[in-house]
């Protein structure tokens, strides 16, 4: 079987690395331009692409994939270079391009997408994050036939994976891509050996897993303790999750609900600060931040963080002052 892979992060690599070790014939990889990226902004290889330059696997990197779109000429050279790969069938995970018809069409059996939700729960860009975000009690990773909508195709195979009360966006990734990259490879044996039954997404369930934005990252010290402790976890390792003390930026990256009870403090109020961590008053509830980061410096656990930093009760988070 000939597999043409698409895709450009860490998630898509692991599933790369499996189907070369399970020796399918894999003539292209499709991945994103390179990024500037780092102090240096340097441009960087994917990790997709830096593995298939690994073991000579012919990359294309066009800018799109649409023949009348801004750019044609990627188009038509992506084109000629699928057609020459004569793929049996196209394998995507975290591509990041929107694949027209001609693409879907071209493979024989189509294109496969492996999936980082329990569709149709957590469609689109940020599953994981997402997930996490919304106190999800499981997820897990769907392999699915691609059609022209945004992950509304049929799934062939689906694997669940609880989420754990101390997960990250980063930990609870590495345990999808492993999975992933797993499930496609038994989807492509299934395929070689005459197919595998398909399922239609149920109509009912159906959300929207939203690109992080930036601005996300600012904690509303409103919102009730559990909600931001998720959301400090969803935002690890990426955008952090982000408050003011005084004049400075600080990142938020553990913490816990001590308090269930609204305190009579205004929310973002420091009640307390000791060797366990820094207690702050929230909508509802109590949140202690056990690990914190100011600009510049490191990730600390509060212990440490707090000899640095001039924190005391009575301080109040979040407003930003001149």
């Amino acid at each position: 079987m000939r597999v043409v892979f698409a895709g450009t992060p860490e998630f898509a690599r692991a599933a790369l690395e499996r189907l070369h070790a399970a020796r399918f014939e894999i003539p292209l990889v499709l991945t994103q331009p390179d990024r500037p990226a780092g102090r240096g902004m340097q441009l960087q290889a994917s990790p997709v692409k830096q593995f298939a330059l690994s073991q000579h696997i012919d990359v294309a990197q066009p800018r799109s994939l649409r023949l009348d779109g801004k750019f044609p000429d990627d188009a038509e050279a992506a084109r000629a270079a699928l057609e020459a790969a004569r793929p049996d069938v196209m394998v995507v995970a975290a591509y990041g391009l929107i694949l027209p018809q001609w693409v879907l069409d071209l493979p024989r059996l189509g294109c496969l997408n492996i999936h980082a939700s329990l569709l149709p729960r957590w469609r689109g860009a940020a599953p994981i994050h997402r997930a996490i975000e919304g106190g999800d009690a499981e997820t897990g990773v769907t392999i699915m036939q691609m059609d022209a909508g945004l992950d509304t195709g049929d799934m062939l195979l689906t694997e669940r994976v609880a989420i754990r009360a101390d997960d990250t966006t980063g930990r609870l990734h590495d345990r999808l891509a492993d999975l992933g990259a797993r499930l496609i490879v038994e989807a492509l044996e299934l395929a070689a050996c005459g197919g595998m039954p398909r399922t239609k997404q149920p109509e009912e369930g159906v959300t929207y897993a939203h690109k992080i934005d930036k601005a996300e990252a600012q904690v509303d010290w409103t919102q009730p303790a559990d909600v931001i402790e998720r959301r400090m976890r969803a935002f690890d390792p990426f955008p952090g999750a982000t408050t003011n003390l005084g004049k400075d930026a600080i990142k938020l990256w553990r913490g816990q609900v001590v308090g269930e009870a609204t305190t009579a403090q205004p929310a973002g109020t420091v009640l307390n600060v000791g060797p366990e961590g820094v207690d702050v008053a929230t909508g509802r509830g109590v949140l202690r931040l056990t690990e914190l980061q100011r600009a510049g410096g490191k990730r600390l656990p509060a212990a440490d963080f707090v000899r640095g930093v001039a924190i005391a009760p009575g301080a109040r988070l979040g407003a930003r002052q001149p």
